[in-house]
């Protein structure tokens, strides 16, 4: 063996400082010397073993070309040891050659990954129900799978530059707005963090307000709402490591939008929108509207409901808006412990805060049954619209202060203050509360009210697609 390929083996080795990256040497049938180097933990050693070592044995004599003779498709030549070592902590094997400075890296990457299957938080009875995994290359075959097109561009960036994560952004080149996913890579390259380990970090980056109360992109786990996004003339981003997808451009009103309104009949998927923005609004606003009627407008209540609430409040020593801030804390908590702690064990503490510790505040007369049943109806109703409850719980909160401070004209005020902001805030050119505000009448056909298929048959205004239509059809026909 020659003492150079044993020295710049090991020098290699020495770099990367991990003790599961083997080495191994080998000869082929000319006699030159060979070595490889590559991560037991990503690298696919069957790979290896077929792709590179049986056809480097193989060769007769010093002469043959070495990258044509290997039988990985996947071959790139490393400047020098440091890409050497970096294209080692991705999953590729290094191949170095006695008498040869070069270093050729052969993708046999084979991380551990699981299973396709249906996403947790987007639940759907009707339509397809698979959902990304951690894999970019598997999340970038669901995309394919569905849109087979010559003008789907898939572009890779990378970010971190301890963990150099890669990131596909993903666009149709005859829809999407011209300039925009150059925008989004320069979003992404520019910044310099240590570690990207989930799609959340990029959408800090990308968000032109990170600080911002409300979120900036739209999130989806699902290949076929992620794929209809693209088709609408958005551009889609990638994480490897994380099964969430991000789309950019957002309007709030996606977030009241399913896959499933799109499976059913219009008027049901119509119904079912302007139901999730009733349950969001009384999620927010039922605390405080409580809590207000009690200390500033108690006309407001019906009679017999009011002399029901008397009777249930006589005795609690909590005024109205310290008790119910103190029965949402405790609800918070219960569903931050019931989250963290294992499945089994966070079902039943759910059963027993939800029960038992309730039912034992009541009868020991610290909060009245009216606030129990208010803030569990308030929770429930943020719930059917999963994307917003960050920032709606927030709202809950701000609103119940402001409530019990200032009543209901400072409700009226803060809820003008927040439609105001919305209505003022935009980002890569799209309104935020499009296509409400500003009024676009041909976009409201997929906004709150869902329209026919047949009438969906051109892409929205607001995001200045090049191709307006997306679909023809014959108006003639039966």
């Amino acid at each position: 063996m020659e003492n150079s390929l044993q020295r710049r083996t090991q020098a290699i080795v020495a770099r990367v400082q991990a003790d599961d990256v083997i080495s191994f040497y080998f000869d082929t049938a000319a006699g030159v010397h060979y070595s490889c180097i590559y991560a037991d933990t990503v690298a696919d050693k069957n790979a290896i073993g077929e792709l590179i070592i049986k056809p480097l044995t193989e060769l007769c004599g010093r002469e043959d070309d070495v990258a044509k003779k290997l039988a990985c498709p996947q071959l790139k030549p490393c400047n020098d040891e440091q890409e050497a070592v970096t294209r080692i902590a991705e999953g590729c094997a290094v191949i170095l050659c006695g008498g040869d400075e070069r270093l050729l890296a052969a993708d046999v990457k084979a991380p551990p990954m699981r299973a396709v299957m249906e996403p947790p938080t987007q639940v759907a009875i009707k339509g397809p129900r698979e959902g990304f995994t951690e894999d970019l290359k598997t999340n970038l075959g669901l995309v394919r799978k569905r849109i087979k097109s010559s003008q789907l561009c898939i572009k890779f960036v990378t970010a971190g530059k301890r963990s150099d994560t890669a990131i596909a952004l993903c666009y149709l080149a005859d829809v999407v707005r011209g300039g925009l996913p150059e925008k989004v890579e320069k979003s992404i390259v520019e910044k310099q963090i240590d570690l990207v380990p989930d799609s959340s970090y990029i959408a800090g980056f990308i968000s032109r307000r990170p600080k911002s109360l409300f979120k900036r992109n739209a999130t989806c786990e699902k290949p076929d709402v992620f794929c209809a996004k693209l088709c609408e003339g958005r551009v889609g981003i990638i994480v490897d490591g994380s099964p969430i997808a991000l789309t950019v451009p957002y309007t709030l009103t996606e977030d009241f939008q399913t896959a499933e309104d799109y499976y059913v009949v219009s008027y049901r998927a119509t119904f079912l929108r302007f139901l999730r923005v009733f349950a969001v609004v009384v999620g927010i606003l039922l605390p405080s509207v409580y809590v207000c009627a009690q200390l500033f407008k108690i006309q407001l209540i019906p009679k017999k409901l009011l002399f029901k609430i008397a009777s249930s409040v006589e005795g609690i020593p909590l005024s109205p808006s310290v008790e119910m801030l103190f029965t949402l804390i405790v609800l918070e908590v219960l569903n931050e412990a019931s989250v963290r702690m294992p499945k089994y064990v966070g079902m039943a503490l759910s059963v027993v805060g939800a029960l038992v510790l309730g039912d034992t505040a009541v009868k020991a007369g610290i909060i009245s049954t009216p606030a129990v049943i208010i803030v569990a109806f308030s929770a429930i109703c943020l719930y059917t619209v999963p994307d917003m409850v960050e920032t709606s719980t927030i709202l809950r909160l701000l609103c119940l202060v402001v409530a019990g401070s200032l009543g209901l004209f400072g409700m009226l005020v803060l809820t003008a203050i927040v439609i105001a902001y919305l209505a003022g805030e935009s980002d890569y050119g799209t309104p935020l509360l499009s296509p409400s505000a500003p009024m676009n009448f041909r976009d409201m056909r997929d906004g709150m009210y869902k329209a026919g298929l047949y009438s969906l048959n051109k892409r929205p205004e607001v995001l200045e697609t090049r191709n307006k239509v997306r679909f023809r059809f014959d108006k003639g026909r039966n």
